[in-house]
Formats: structure tokens, C-alpha cells, sequence
């Protein structure tokens, strides 16, 4: 901090005390840019005190620029919306007889700044006798004498006194002051004439709404009763705009330091209003679709965690490309609109196939899909496949999920299925057991609503009917001769022998699934930082052929560790109790649990799984990855056996693509290597 600081701040407290307080009467308006910077000057004995500038001479007739501590901390703290006004504490010209009588006495004798230039110069090289002081009490005057560079039996340079009297000043207990000499036969006589601060008689807070007084006023450490010191003002008003940008608040500032000739000191705080939202770039989304997942109100202080967290919500919602957040200037002073520019990107897909053959028939695909359906934020999906026969993948599924329900953000997620599909069942040795013709159809339905800003509460009902069909008996594709026909074909699973096996795996599923999700990831889709962290319990029963309870725990941490480098960690153990049949158990193998493995290669009632990952950037919208997976599911005990625990390790490389991020890994476990593909990328 400066001279000109502490010179500024002292001139607005002494102003304040040298003329009267009237109604709507303010120290602190703002100050055009080009006068922070001017220096604060003497004033002539005609005119209203200033604090003195020893550095220039001040012409008589000039009239001063007086500035708070506000000023000089707005300076040094840059606001979010481009640049912060200085607080200029401005006294408003007021007549003589409004001055209390200290402060017209110290004006009708203080000589102007040139005169005290001009009258210095001719004691240059005179040898001090004594140094005095004239206005001071006991406690200020041993202060300010302490400050001194130039003592008795010193040499008098003029650059000595103005660097004495900018320490003296920098002492914060002056508002004013100016030296004087008396020549004596041995040398001269310094005196330094001050005008102290007054004494502080109360402090007031006003302003203040989202930072509470009790936590505002331990900041403010300038005592009633004591003279006051403009230094540790300033300090204070430092520790105050400090707490509010730790919170946030970057557009806070104290816009008045205002005290009243009986030492009542009032500080005024203008925490910066959020005065509206202005969307950029849509073209299919809806504004509300954006607006909604502001975190903040308009009329609220503006905040800039809340912008960030803002800026983040919007991005999460996968709608677009990229997303900006602009501070624009409002109408009103230090307020601010909020300028949203997002990049649409393409979020809806259509696929078809078809074909014809004179053994299978009419085969055909077509599905149709978007995350962001009529730019209402809903999330729609619609896939239907038919064959000629039972051989081919037939069906259909539907899903719609609606984000905002009600005005609490509850979300809502339906789901209706009847779908046949080829299904491969593999032993634990990696050994193909049976292809079979596996159907489930029935339907879901989910409820969201967050208990917090990253916390979530779901609920989920499930009515699900799982089917076995062995599809063809002379496909030699089936591995495992389990039962044979009177031809002598194999027919897998699906004769009288296995019948209390398929009573025991398939049927009707009735559950209710809940679960609490904590999401802080910074990027739902390429996380850096942050974690996600998820339990689920499951119960099945409610009249349905399967009574059991599941329950896991997932845990994912992302920590940045270089420029565009990340390290991420998952870890997951989960356990159940009760009739659940094989493709209800937990499923651990291939891509999305431990690459190098088939998939759903191993089951069990007990899981664990561990992942550690290092992602780094290859070139634009391409990443790589090294990994090492392991995991195990059992049944017989809460812990596993050694031989039952399967790692991997291996490579991965992902893009990011209009259609979302695809993902090539190549994992290698104790069973050979394994190549992996998937579309969406991985957790």
C-alpha cells in the first residue's frame, strides 16, 4: 500500500469529520477513472481541507479529489463483468460554517503546497537541532516520531522531509499535515503541524445480505474510544471485499467509509445485484431448457461460484458443444446480465434396416432417438425390430424421461419393453455354454428429485418377465450337449431335465430399486475433477416369482494431474440375499467392468471391482488411456477366494464424434486378450 492510498482513505475520514452529516449526504460516489489516479492535494486556506500531497505543489486556487480506502482496494480487485469501479470517497462542497471548528481553525493556517515547497528549499543543507511535533496526543506523537529518518545533528534535504512526512502519514492516524521551521543560530527547528483522525466513537454495517454482521464485524478491528487509525481501516475494508470473493462475491466492494462529526463511522457495502439472464446461439433449444439450470435468482447478489456451477449445468445437459458465460453491464450501478452463448450440437439419431430372404422373411430394424426431443429438454427413444422368425432379434423398447416435473426439479423416467434377442452364455473359463433366444418384457418406472445441488434421490418400480428359448436345435452352435431331441439335436436348456433351472432364472421380476447419487464431476461426459458416488438397494418380491435384496456402493474419483492429464479411480462392492436368479446376480466382464474378459463372464451374489486409469490427450477430440481393471464375483462367502480374483491391464483410445464418444480398449488378463467397442465412452 502506498502513500497515495493511505493519503486517500485519511482525507475521506477527515472530510467526513470536518462537515456536518446531513440526509442523503454520501462521501463515497463514484469517481471518473481518470481522477483515481490524480493525486490528492493541499488546499488552499480559502477553500475546504485536503490532505496534503508533498510530492506536488498544489495551486492555490485548485480544488481536491478526496478518496476512500474503497478506491485504492477496488483498483487492486478486478471485477468478473471487465473492470471494477474505484469507490472514491467525493465530499460534496459545503460552506465554512458547516465545518466544526478544528477543522476551520487548521484550515484558515495551513499554507498552500507550493508556498511550503518554495519556503523548504532554502534550508537545504542546515543542520537540524530539533524535531517537534504540534497537534499530536502522547500515543500519536511517539508513533510519528518513530517514523522519522532525519534526526537531530542530521543534514536538512527536502527529499528527507518528504520522505519523513509520507512516513509519518503512512502511519494512518493523520488526516493532514505540514512542516514548518524556525532557524536558530545552531541550525533549525523542524516542526511537523498534523490535524489527527477523529476518535471512533461506534462502527454501523450497511448493506450486507448474504454475508451476516456477526461475521462481518470481527473483520472490522478499529476500536470505539480509540483515535482512528485510517491504515487498519483500510486493512479491514480488505479482510471485508476478501471474505466476499471467498464466497463468491466478486462484484462487492464498500462504496461509502461515512463518519459523522460525533466519530460515527457507517460502512456502506454494494454486494453487486445479478439484474437478468440473456440467452445466445439456441436455435432448437428452448430458452427455459438453459434458464432453468441457473443456480442463482435474478436480484441476488451476483456470484461467481454459482455462474461457474451454472456454466456446468448447461453443459451437463450434453445439448451442445460448448458453453460461455458473459458478464455484461446492467442498467443499474455495479450490477450485471448474464450473457449465455452456447453451440447447438446434434442430439437426435434415426437408423433403419431392412431385408428380405426366403427362409427368414421380412427382417428389419429401425430406431429413432433424441436426447433433447423439440429443444424441450426431454429425452425420447424409440427402437422396433421384426424377423421372419424366432431365430432373429424381434421387439421393441421405449423410454421417455422429462427432466423437470415440478418446480422442484423432480425428473421422471418411463420405460416399456418386449424384445427377443440372441443371448450368449458363457462359464467362467471364457467356454461358450449355450446361445439361446433370451426375451424380457414388461416396464420401469423412475422418480428423481435432488436433495441437494449435487445430491439426488431416485426411486424406481420394475415389472420385468424374463423368457428362455432355445432357438434352433440343430445350430451346432450350441456348445454344452445338455438334452437331446428325438431327432438327436441338442436342445440346450429348454427340455425337462433343466426345468427346475429355468423356474430358478426366469420369470417375473417385481422390485422397487432405490437410490442416492452424489455427483460433483465437473464434466458429466469428460470428467477432470470431482467424483460420483452412488447406492442402490434393490428389493424383489411384491407378488413376483423372485424375492431378494441387492445392494451395492460405486465409487469414482477423478484427480487432474497435469495440463489435459487425469487419473481416474473406481472401486465397487456390492452383495445380495435371497432367491435371485443368474442374470439378476452381479455381472462382472468386458468393457464396462474388467476389459480383457467376455462379457457378464462371471456371476455371483458378491462383487468387487477396482479400476485405475490414466487419460491423456492424443490431438483434438482424441484421447488415450492406460488401464488395469480387477475384480471378482462369487457366492459362497463375503470374501472371495484368491483364484476368483481377475485383473487386466491394457490401452484404450477414445473420440469424441457428432454422435456421441466412441471408446476402442484392448485388454489382457489371465485368460488371453480381448478387444472391446463401445459407443458412449466409459465411466
Amino acid at each position: 500500500m502506498d502513500r497515495r492510498q493511505y493519503r486517500k482513505l485519511t482525507c475521506a475520514v477527515a472530510l467526513a469529520v470536518g462537515f456536518a452529516a446531513l440526509p442523503g449526504f454520501s462521501y463515497a460516489a463514484e469517481q471518473m477513472a481518470s481522477q483515481t489516479d490524480q493525486p490528492a492535494t493541499a488546499q488552499p486556506t480559502d477553500a475546504k481541507p485536503a490532505a496534503a500531497q508533498p510530492t506536488a505543489a498544489q495551486p492555490a486556487n485548485a480544488q481536491p479529489a478526496t478518496q476512500s480506502t474503497a478506491d485504492a482496494q477496488a483498483r487492486e480487485t478486478p471485477a468478473a463483468a471487465g473492470t471494477q469501479s474505484a469507490a472514491a470517497g467525493q465530499a460534496t462542497k459545503q460552506a465554512e460554517g458547516q465545518q466544526d471548528a478544528r477543522t476551520q481553525a487548521w484550515v484558515k493556517s495551513r499554507p498552500a503546497e507550493d508556498i511550503i515547497t518554495k519556503a523548504m528549499k532554502q534550508y537545504e543543507g542546515k543542520t537540524i537541532v530539533d524535531t517537534t511535533f504540534d497537534g499530536t496526543t502522547e500515543l500519536t506523537a511517539k508513533t510519528a516520531k518513530s517514523t522519522l529518518t532525519m534526526h537531530t545533528g542530521d543534514m536538512f534535504t527536502t527529499s528527507g522531509l518528504q520522505k519523513d512526512r509520507e512516513a509519518i502519514f503512512a502511519t494512518g492516524y493523520f488526516y493532514d499535515l505540514y512542516p514548518t521551521v524556525e532557524q536558530v543560530p545552531e541550525g533549525i527547528v523542524l516542526t511537523y503541524h498534523v490535524l489527527e483522525n477523529p476518535v471512533l466513537k461506534s462502527v454501523k454495517i450497511e448493506g450486507n445480505t448474504v454475508e451476516k454482521t456477526a461475521d462481518l464485524e470481527p473483520l472490522i478491528t478499529v476500536k470505539p474510544g480509540e483515535i482512528l487509525n485510517s491504515r487498519t481501516l483500510h486493512e479491514n475494508v480488505q479482510a471485508i471485499q476478501k471474505l466476499y470473493r471467498k464466497d463468491g462475491y466478486i462484484l462487492a466492494k464498500i462504496t461509502d467509509l461515512n463518519i459523522d462529526k460525533d466519530g460515527n463511522l457507517t460502512v456502506k457495502i454494494n454486494e453487486g445485484k445479478l439484474e437478468g439472464f440473456k440467452v445466445k446461439g439456441n436455435t432448437k433449444t428452448k430458452d427455459y431448457v438453459i434458464l432453468r439450470e441457473m443456480r442463482q435468482k435474478v436480484g441476488e447478489p451476483f456470484n461467481s461460484t454459482k455462474a461457474r456451477r451454472s456454466m456446468q449445468r448447461v453443459y451437463n445437459l450434453g445439448f451442445f458443444e460448448d458453453v460461455n458465460i458473459k458478464m455484461n453491464p446492467g442498467v443499474n450501478p455495479n450490477a450485471v446480465v448474464m450473457e449465455i452463448d452456447v453451440k447447438e450440437k446434434r442430439t437426435g439419431s434415426f437408423g433403419i434396416g431392412a431385408g428380405y430372404s426366403s427362409e427368414d422373411g421380412v427382417v428389419g430394424m429401425l430406431s429413432v432417438s433424441d436426447t433433447n426431443f423439440r429443444g424441450t429438454g426431454d429425452a425420447v427413444s424409440i427402437s422396433y425390430e421384426v424377423s421372419g422368425d424366432d431365430s432373429d432379434a424381434h421387439g421393441y423398447t421405449f423410454s421417455w424421461r422429462h427432466p423437470y416435473i415440478d418446480a422442484k426439479e423432480t425428473v421422471g423416467t418411463l420405460k416399456i419393453y418386449n424384445r427377443t434377442y440372441e443371448y450368449s452364455d458363457y462359464d467362467e473359463d471364457g467356454n461358450l455354454k449355450e446361445e439361446f433366444m433370451r426375451k424380457y418384457s414388461g416396464g420401469e418406472v423412475t422418480f428423481g428429485r435432488p436433495v441437494s445441488e449435487y445430491s439426488t434421490n431416485y426411486v424406481t418400480l420394475r415389472n420385468r418377465k424374463d423368457e428362455y428359448d432355445n432357438f434352433d436345435p440343430s445350430d451346432e452352435s450350441t456348445r454344452y450337449n445338455y438334452d437331446f431331441n428325438a431327432d438327436g439335436y441338442s436342445i440346450g436348456r429348454s427340455g425337462p431335465t433343466f426345468a427346475q433351472w429355468r423356474k430358478e432364472n426366469f420369470g417375473l421380476t417385481r422390485s422397487i430399486i432405490l437410490e442416492h447419487v452424489t455427483d460433483n464431476r465437473d464434466n458429466v461426459y469428460n470428467p477432470t475433477t470431482g467424483g460420483r458416488i452412488s447406492l442402490t438397494g434393490e428389493v424383489a418380491g411384491l407378488g413376483g416369482d423372485f424375492d431378494y435384496q441387492k445392494f451395492d456402493i460405486e465409487d469414482q474419483r477423478y484427480f487432474k494431474v497435469g495440463h489435459a492429464q487425469v487419473i481416474a479411480t473406481r472401486g465397487q462392492l456390492g452383495g445380495s440375499h435371497g432367491h435371485i436368479s443368474e442374470y439378476s446376480q452381479f455381472r462382472i466382464g468386458g468393457q464396462s467392468t474388467i476389459r480383457g474378459y467376455r462379457d457378464e463372464q462371471f456371476r455371483g451374489t458378491r462383487m468387487f471391482l477396482a479400476t485405475a486409469e490414466y487419460r491423456f490427450p492424443i490431438v483434438s477430440k482424441v484421447q488415450g488411456a492406460i488401464f488395469t481393471d480387477w475384480g471378482s464375483a462369487w457366492s459362497d462367502d463375503w470374501q472371495p477366494d484368491a483364484d476368483l480374483i481377475h485383473g487386466s491391464v491394457g490401452v484404450g483410445i477414445s473420440l469424441n464424434t457428432p454422435v456421441g464418444p466412441l471408446r476402442l480398449d484392448y485388454g489382457r488378463g489371465d485368460q488371453g486378450g480381448r478387444v472391446h467397442f463401445t459407443v458412449g465412452g466409459t465411466f
